[in-house]
Parts: structure tokens; sequence; C-alpha cells
């Protein structure tokens, strides 16, 4: 630890923070344009110089490291007509239009012009012609480009997609696609978030509503488990129409990240009026089934509604992925000797090596994606991706792909648990179980080759020859939902307990980890099952009685379980005239709360809830100065099964037509597919090989005959894909998407052009 001085105030440091990371979290105020706390120091405004005693001219703070006992000044009248000056230079020719700017009342030039009185100008320059560019659903315009860098640092060190770089030409510099003149990327929206000035906009948003208009409502996002912190930007649309309406959807960029989905994807909310009629058939439904069929697009609060209509009604509750999840963390814990996994977020960005098994992270999660990229931008780390296909958005991080073939999770786990282990683990988990692992044919059936796991453990002991133990297990859903997911769990745990690796499971869906712990799922329901749709909607179809609307997550309080085992709120943006699922509970007597929101307090605490009321869910702040939401679920000890691990099943065979359940990463961003048709939503996509071994052309409508049932889709050819497996989005599926769910994620299947009638 470092100690110095601030503005006379002495602080702390640790070796190598720097100035400016110190002074923010001692609450001391230092000017910056460019600095972005996710990414390595920009250094391209100069507004954040200080004075430093004893050294001669300005010290830049975002870079410079604090040393032992140093007297800092951040506010000098020097220093305030060097700011002064710096920001009448960006506002040479900088077009007066913030009468009409999208960014004019939360524009940082606009601010610190303001602060620093720029009431007049001294300097001037020659104006260029600079176009206005349209890269699809952003717009930017070099006219109003203070070159801050900013949003070419994000795209590069936090989403990996390094799609934008800047054209440099002195006065006439600008940003520019890398692959010009269209913008190649996932459009997660992140440069138009940190941009500071109004260069970078949605083209969606442009014109619609002035900042100071918008009411801001702080939620989670409802699209994946990271579940991240966002805000719903809101406001009546006109006189005609008061129903308020969701503009756009921001994020606290400084510390977050948001992807394309959560920024764009926000229009599902469910306009419903209060039908009593339709209420009374699903009460009398509600009589006669003995199954209640959820996904887990809902909240703790009505999984814990869901669970007492089990209790005292008798419901068979069918959640088909949230119970394969459950049975992979039960398993687990059995080896483990915990009930939930450790490793978050923030120890994949501080991981020094990772190993990624059975996850297609880019699509599952992409807040998993953000960290690895972080990881390897900021750690140099080593990132191991192990699946039957190569992520492209993936390959820019990834230092090692192993390839392994359709069905073999359980031979690439077993050979990594041989690897890893030393020779004392192995007696204590049983010496006989080591022995009879026939690696000679787990290698040649999986087309993992010995070589390749000896490879990974040298680049193991290599980082940590350089580096401390800071080693991360990823696993997906491709394990929980394998034929061998028990024993798949218990390798799993024996990893986590017995090496240096830290787990994660990363739960399957937005809740899928809240369901898994607060419901007793049912493997099989009853004769009579009524569908709890991803939309919100009760389905009693099933029953001839017709459907019962109820809220979208962008409709209700509540909150979820996310990724980093914490309990995270979420706001009502829209309002909701219609029932919602604590009516129903109260009408059948199974609940005596006025609000949903009062069940927070009564989360199982055997889980790791805490008794806390929504209104009082606590902000904790860390000394990196971020704020986490909600809290943490306390991972509790849990007694070690006496049962062996099994050995090794025989691996299948996966020949044929191979199909793998993938969302596309642009699923909910109807702006992007005109421009690449490669991303259509939830199409059929294929590699050259794969469209040649099909029998298939570019834009064919085809039926895959599956176990599900027959799914028409649209098929594309992806020329970055290889290999012989196809990507199937389900997304847009009815109820037969539910039953997948819990189904393993290949399937072998028959595929035929589709005939009109």
């Amino acid at each position: 630890m470092i100690k110095f001085s601030i503005d006379g105030k002495e602080v702390v440091a640790k070796r190598g923070e720097t100035i400016l990371q110190v002074a923010r979290r001692e609450g001391i105020y230092i000017p910056t344009m460019c600095y972005l706390s996710k990414v390595k120091p920009i250094e391209s405004c100069r507004l954040c110089v200080v004075e430093v005693e004893g050294v001669e001219g300005f010290v830049l703070s975002c870079q410079t490291p604090a040393t032992p006992d140093i007297k800092v000044r951040t506010d000098s009248q020097a220093l305030y007509t060097h700011r002064q000056n710096i920001m009448q230079l960006y506002d040479v020719n900088h077009p007066l239009e913030c009468g009409v700017c999208d960014k004019s009342g939360e524009c940082d030039l606009q601010n610190k012009t303001l602060e620093f009185r720029v009431d007049h100008q001294e300097f001037s320059a020659k104006d260029q012609y600079r176009p206005i560019q349209n890269w699809q659903y952003i717009q930017y315009d070099p006219s109003l480009c203070i070159l801050c860098e900013k949003c070419v640092h994000v795209c590069n060190e936090v989403i990996g997609d390094d799609a934008i770089e800047i054209e440099y030409g002195g006065y006439k510099s600008r940003i520019i696609p890398k692959d010009a003149p269209t913008l190649d990327c996932t459009f997660c929206g992140e440069c138009i978030a940190v941009c500071p000035v109004g260069a970078l906009i949605s083209s969606d948003f442009k014109y619609t509503s002035n900042a100071w208009e918008l009411r801001r409502v702080p939620a989670a996002c409802a699209h994946c488990s990271a579940a991240c912190h966002l805000y719903y930007e809101t406001k009546h649309s006109s006189i005609e129409n008061p129903q308020p309406k969701i503009y756009r959807v921001k994020n606290e960029f400084e510390f977050e990240t948001l992807c394309g989905a959560g920024r764009f994807g926000f229009d599902f909310e469910n306009r419903a009026q209060k039908d009593e009629e339709a209420f009374g058939r699903a009460l009398e439904a509600f009589e006669k089934a003995d199954t209640i069929r959820f996904s887990s697009f809902i909240t703790n609060e009505e999984a814990l509604i869901l669970q007492r209509l089990k209790e005292q009604k008798g419901y068979k509750l069918l959640n088909e992925e949230a119970r394969a999840y459950q049975k992979f963390l039960d398993e687990y814990a059995q080896t483990s000797g915990k009930t939930l996994y450790e490793a978050d977020l923030e120890r994949i960005e501080k991981s020094d090596f990772l190993i990624l098994v059975g996850s297609f992270v880019s699509s599952d999660n992409p807040a998993v994606r953000y960290a690895l990229t972080v990881s390897q931008k900021r750690q140099g780390s080593e990132i191991i991706n192990m699946h039957p296909i190569e992520d492209d958005l993936l390959k820019p991080v990834v230092t090692k792909f192993v390839k392994y073939e359709v069905g073999s999770e359980e031979a690439v786990l077993g050979m990594l648990l041989d690897g890893l282990l030393d020779e004392e683990a192995k007696e204590k988990i049983g010496k006989k179980w080591f022995e009879e692992l026939d690696i000679g044919y787990l290698s040649a059936e999986s087309s993992v080759g010995e070589e390749e796991i000896a490879d990974i453990l040298e680049r193991l002991q290599r980082q940590h020859r350089f580096k401390k133990d800071r080693c991360t297990l990823i696993l997906g859903e491709d394990l929980y939902t394998h034929p061998r997911a028990e024993n798949l769990a218990k390798l799993a745990g024996l990893i986590d307990r017995f090496t240096d690796f830290e787990v994660m499971l990363i739960p399957p869906k937005t809740n899928s980890l809240g369901v898994a712990l607060i419901c007793d799922l049912d493997e099989e329901g009853g004769e009579y099952t009524i569908g709890y749709n991803a939309k919100g909607d009760f389905v009693l179809s099933a029953l001839g009685d017709g459907d019962l609307d109820m809220p979208a997550l962008n409709q209700q309080e509540g909150t979820f379980t996310n990724i980093d085992k914490r309990v995270v709120p979420t706001n009502v943006a829209l309002p909701y005239e219609g029932y919602v699922l604590n009516d129903l509970a109260k009408a059948l007597g199974v609940s005596d709360k006025e609000y949903t929101i009062e069940f927070t307090k009564e989360l199982p605490q055997e889980k790791g809830y805490k008794p806390i009321d929504f209104d009082d869910l606590p902000n904790e702040f860390f000394n990196d100065g971020t704020e986490h939401r909600g809290y943490r679920l306390e991972n509790k000890k849990v007694n070690l099964s006496r049962k062996n691990i099994e050995p090794i099943a025989e691996l299948p065979e996966f020949n044929g037509t191979v199909l793998y359940r993938c969302e596309p990463v642009l699923q909910f961003s109807p702006f992007t597919h005109k421009a690449h048709q490669l991303h259509w939503p939830c199409a059929l996509v294929g590699s050259y090989q794969f469209s040649v071994a099909a029998k298939l052309e570019d834009g064919d409508e085809v039926v895959i005959h599956s176990k599900f049932g027959e799914i028409i889709k649209h098929f594309r050819i992806d020329p970055k894909l290889k290999g012989t497996v196809a990507l199937l989005g389900t997304s847009d599926l009815g109820v037969e998407y539910f039953a997948m769910q819990g189904n393993y994620r290949y399937e072998r299947v028959k595929i035929t052009k589709r005939v009109e009638p």
C-alpha cells in the first residue's frame, strides 16, 4: 500500500493504481473527457492533468501510478487555464446545434464548456466537409466527433468486435468501420453509450425526444442470466395516446456493459385490460389442471408463488431447462461440497487462465463473452474454448480452440480432471477410477488428442510461472441437458474441490438459477397442463379455455437471481392493467399479499436468500467505485457424497444431419436483418460444407423433421462457419420450444425443402 496526498488529504493506494483512480475513489474531482474506467487509459483529452510537487509541468493523472509521499494538486489557476484552452480547442468549429442534438442535456462537451466558462473563441481552423454516415442502426456525425476514442477502445477491449478505428488525417481524422463502408459488428450499441457528444447516436432514437423529457426507470435486463443493470427511459407518446412508451435503454457505461438485446430489445410489453370473464375461465381451468408448465423468464417472486401453488394445491411444476440445471447443481454440490458455484463475472475478468466447455457464449450469455474479452485484453490471459463448433466472435480473444465431437463432453471433462489432479487428490477420489480411465479410447472417440490436453496443461504451467493462480472453468448449457449430466456435474465438482480452478455454471435463461433454487420441479406433468409462456401469458388452450394475459418483465417489480448469484431488483417501466399471477394465487386461496413484491422477504433462506423487503434491497459499493445491486446469495456447505463417481460411459455417435439449438446474436435487432441476412431471427444457419451435405442452397425454405415435430425455417449459409453442424434458433417457436429446453442441444434430424401446397 502507498500513502500520498491529494489536495492536502492523505490517501492510500494499491501498488499500480493511478492518481485518477485513487482520486475518484476518495471523491476528489478531476475532470476528464476521454477516460473510461473499464478500458485502459486513452490519454487523448489531457483534461485530467494535475500538478505534483517537485515535478516540472503537468502530469496525466489517468496513466500515472501513485508513488509514496507525493503531493498532488488537482486545481489551480494554471490547471484551470490549461483545461479552459483544451475546451476551446474542442469547441473549434463544433456545430452549435444543441437545440436539435439528441445528446443535449447529457453532453460532456456541453457540460464542460459551461464548467470552464468557454464563452468566446480564440482559436480557429478551416472547416472540413464531413458527411453523416449511416451504419444501419447507428448514425455517425464526424462534425460532432471530438476523437476521444472511447468508442474504439470499448469496442476492442470490452465487446471484442474490434469493428471501428480512427482514420488519421490531422483535422480531418474521423472514426471509420474497419470493413468500410459497412459496419460489421454485433450492434451492441456500447459505442453510442460511451460517446460523450452526439457523434454516435441510435438512428431509431434520433429526433424523438429531449433527454430531460424522459423518465428513467432502473431495472434488470430480462434477456439472459446476467440480468444486467439498465435504465428504461420512458415518456408519454402524445396527448392522443397517453400511455407511456419506452424510448430507449441506457446503462451505467462507466462500469457495466449491455449487449444489443438489452439495449435495443425492449419492445416486448404486454398491453391488456382486466377481463373478468377470462379471469373466471382461468380459475376454472386451474381447478381442473394438475400441472403448470412455465419458463424461467419470471421473477423470483413469481417462482415462489408457483411453489406455493404446488405446496397448497398439489400442482406439478414443469420447467425443463431449469429442472436440468437444478439437477446439475444438486449433483455438483455432492462432490464440491458447496450449494453454489463460486466464480462470477468479475472473477472471469481477473482470471489468468480460463477453460470454457459446452457453451456458445456469444449468444448464450454475452456478458460472459465481454468478461472473457476484458480478461484477455487486460490480463493477457490464456483462454481455452472447447466446443464442437468454433464461436467466430470469440476468435479474437481465444488463445486455443479445441474441437470435440458432439456428445463427448463427459470424455473432455474426464481427461481434464485426470490431467489437472495430482496423485494425492486422485488417491482421495479413488485411484481405481483413474486407473480404469481409457485415455486412448476417450481421445480417439472425442477427437481431443492427448497432445491437446498436454498442451493445455503446459500453457497452465507457463501461465503460473508469471501470474497468480487465478483459474476459472466455465461450463454451459450443453452439459446440463447431456444424457450423462449427473456424472458431468460430479466431475465439475471435483475440479472445483481439488484444483485451483473456480467453476462457473452459466444459468441457461434469465432466472434459471432463481427457479432452480426456489421451486421443487417435476420430471413429468399430469394429464391437464397450463402453460405459462415466455411472454408472460398463461396458455390455457390445452383445456379449451382460452388464454389469460400476464405482464411482461418490463412491466413488473420483483427480483432475479443472476449469474453472479446476486438477487437483483427490476422495476415497472410500463403500466399493466390486467391481472398478475398474485391475483390468481389470491383467488385460489394461496396468497394473502396485496403486491407480488411482498414475497421478496419470504424467498427461501435455506437456499441462501435473505429476509429483506424489496424496498430495502441494498446497494453494495466496492473499492473500485462500482456499485452492486441487491445482495449475494450465501454459498452454504453440504455433506460430500459417499458414492464414487461413475466410469466414463461409451461415447455416443452423432452421424448424419446434426443441428445445434443456438439463438442468433442479433435475434432482437430486426433493424440489422436487412444488412445482415446471415442473422435472420431464429433461422437455420449452416456452413458451405453443411449446405453441400444437406443439399441445400442459401435462402431455401426447409422443413426440419425432429422429435419435436416439423419445424419450418429459412436456411442461410454463413461463410464463417465450419463443419457439418448447423445452428438452429428456436425462440420463435410455440409450446414445443419449452420441451426442447430440457433436451440435449444437439439433435440428429432429417431436412427437406419445403414444397408449397
